[in-house]
């Protein structure tokens, strides 16, 4: 391992998704489409698979059976403590987030600059289902449990998947107040997954309309734009030496 060396991380969640998807689907993915990444781009760009961690943020989910989360606080301490750490124990100084839940996004485009700043780690975040550009042709707003989530797990783990629980939304969701409540860029609410109006299972989305192919099709294009982003990642200015009291 090098200095130039850069670290694969995955993130997951463990969270409800639906009657058909396992609470640990977002560890399955992250885990999974890490290990792609490493296997085609790790020869070329020295990559190096970390341990993944597991549970994340989650508090949209915290109404229902086994899903678990973290605080905002104990989930950045816990990322930086990782990071003081990797710059004690490893020559890289290059990081590669893969995260498996939505739900920690905005933590996590904040956090960059903090382990920039403070530990001198060149960092990005990669979200795989935003970073994929196969057309999942939904008809309805793809959000959790749904056609590419499911698709995905159907080629990634398919013994995982219960395929006699896939069905229908029942009733119908709102697709407006999904729009209003999640997607609307002027706006941030704290929406969740008991809400009756978003959905009535813990799934948003058309999980009936998955495939195995479309999830392949999906973890291939995620795998292919990745090689773009490790290169941009190698092209950024070196982070500043960290400051004393962050070593």
């Amino acid at each position: 391992m090098r200095e130039t060396s850069i670290l694969c991380l995955p993130i997951g969640a463990i969270e409800q998704h639906g009657a058909h998807l396992p609470l640990n689907t977002d560890v399955v993915v992250a885990e999974e489409l890490t290990r792609r990444i490493v296997a085609r781009w790790g020869d070329e760009l020295d990559l190096w698979q970390l341990p993944t961690i597991a549970v994340s943020l989650s508090r949209e989910h915290d109404w229902a059976p086994g899903t678990l989360s973290l605080s905002i606080a104990n989930f950045v301490a816990l990322l930086r403590d990782l990071a003081r750490d990797i710059v004690r124990a490893l020559p890289a100084r290059n990081l590669v987030i893969v995260n498996g839940h939505g739900g920690n996004r905005g933590v996590l485009d904040n956090l960059l600059h903090e382990l920039a700043g403070d530990f001198s780690l060149n960092a990005c975040v990669i979200h795989p289902f935003d970073l994929s550009k196969v057309a999942t042709q939904a008809t309805s707003p793809d959000v959790h449990g749904g056609k590419s989530e499911t698709s995905v797990m159907l080629a990634l783990a398919p013994h995982l998947v219960r395929r006699n629980m896939i069905a229908a939304p029942s009733p119908p969701p709102d697709n407006d107040a999904i729009s209003a409540l999640i997607f609307d860029r002027g706006v941030s609410f704290p929406w969740r997954t008991d809400d009756p109006r978003l959905t009535a299972s813990g799934a948003i989305g058309e999980a009936q309309a998955a495939s195995a192919e479309l999830g392949q099709a999906i973890v291939d294009s995620v795998v292919a734009e990745t090689g773009g982003v490790l290169r941009r990642l190698l092209q950024n200015p070196r982070p500043p030496s960290a400051s004393p009291q962050f070593r």
